[in-house]
């Protein structure tokens, strides 16, 4: 194969790779805040439903 296709190739996946690490972490991040901050708390009175 030419070298120039096979470096483009190892530079694509270096860079889909990174995405990749980068959503890793981001996804990291949140969760790690969701559990400092207690996450989403629903009011009561918004969750059950009103009996006619």
């Amino acid at each position: 194969m030419n070298t120039d296709l096979i470096n483009s190739l190892k530079m694509m996946g270096m860079g889909m790779g990174a995405i990749f690490l980068v959503i890793i972490i981001i996804y990291i991040a949140v969760n790690i805040m969701l559990r400092i901050t207690g996450g989403k708390k629903d009011d009561p009175d918004t969750t059950r439903r009103k009996s006619a």
